[in-house]
């Protein structure tokens, strides 16, 4: 007993021996933001509702606004960066886009489009050259597109890969993030009714699916949000949006490469819908209740916003760490 209480004084003294600055670079803007991605240290983009895409060179001192003629009402929900230059947005509705600039936004090109009334794309994520876009469920399957060449084409690989949704299981395009590639292999989880890990090898070409024991059942609730620090250690995040600031069940771990799931020792606050890792130690996730910060790994975690934000993201060594929210607003975290 009296080791478990130092272990939980040991880790309460860590996070409060971390100072947390939030430094607003951006507000007013009349969009919501929920695509936000960096490369390499100072170059950072936001996209979101009403066409609206901006880039940043500067880690977020000074913005310029690359918003795609012709898509003013579409809602860009992810965002792919390569370079300063090279981007690709995606957005969540029907018709389903994906535009691509190589000359920093000054002009895009319409690389997929899918007319269907039920698509819906939620997220976007590459490894190198290779990449993967996942929308949700049409006639039982979670709709799945590739491209090998940095997005400059892609193929539909729904009916090649079948990632078949239960009833009511759908994926959330809330902050773009509930989607990560690896070499050889692709990471995905959903939510609804059910919620689901699904591992994708595409080696092997074989697909495995855990059920995870995070807050589901309702259209509203499951995984919104997944990171993994490498192919074993990752984490998810969730919860309930309609109420954001219940955190019964919201954040689960995994050191097995999701074969099996466990609760921190102290959860996040309320619902999240964006989690990063920044070091291997240091965790953000963020959502429409708050942002809490974890040092030991996502064992515990800390209050350190009520502020409203929807994703996070960070620079190539985590020095820089920005958020992005629903009032057309970007700040800065700093953590001394």
């Amino acid at each position: 007993m009296k080791k478990l209480l130092f272990t939980a004084l040991f880790a309460t003294s860590l996070l409060s021996a971390q100072a947390q600055h939030f430094h607003n670079l951006v507000k007013d803007i009349p969009s919501s933001f929920r695509g936000l991605e960096t490369y390499k240290e100072n170059v950072v983009w936001v996209s979101g509702s009403k066409g609206t895409v901006g880039k940043s060179t500067d880690a977020g001192k000074t913005w310029s606004w690359v918003s795609p003629k012709g898509y003013e009402n579409m809602d860009f929900r992810d965002i792919e960066v390569f370079s300063a230059k090279e981007a690709i947005i995606v957005s969540a509705g029907s018709p389903a886009v994906v535009l691509r600039t190589t000359d920093g936004g000054k002009t895009w090109k319409e690389v997929y489009r899918d007319d269907r009334a039920e698509i819906f794309l939620d997220g976007i994520d590459f490894n190198g050259k290779t990449g993967f876009i996942y929308g949700d469920p049409i006639d039982g399957s979670f709709q799945l597109l590739k491209s090998t060449n940095k997005g400059k084409t892609w193929k539909d690989v729904s009916n090649h890969i079948f990632l078949l949704a239960e009833e009511g299981e759908a994926g959330f395009a809330a902050s773009g993030s509930g989607i990560q590639v690896f070499p050889n292999l692709v990471y995905l989880a959903s939510g609804g009714r059910y919620s689901s890990f699904y591992k994708r090898n595409e080696k092997e070409n074989s697909l495995d699916v855990v059920d995870v024991p995070i807050w589901s059942g309702d259209a509203t609730t499951g995984v919104f949000s997944l990171d993994f620090w490498d192919q074993n250690t990752g984490v998810l995040v969730g919860g309930n949006y309609s109420m954001d600031k219940d955190n019964r069940n919201n954040i689960l771990l995994t050191t097995n490469a999701g074969r099996s799931w466990t609760k921190p020792s102290s959860p996040v606050a309320g619902y999240r819908s964006s989690v990063k890792y920044i070091n291997k130690n240091v965790l953000v996730a963020t959502g429409t209740s708050g942002t809490d910060l974890s040092t030991d790994g996502g064992q515990s975690w800390r209050n350190i916003s009520e502020a409203s934000f929807n994703v996070v993201a960070k620079s190539k060594s985590g020095k820089h760490i920005y958020l992005a929210g629903s009032n057309g607003n970007i700040e800065q975290l700093r953590i001394d």
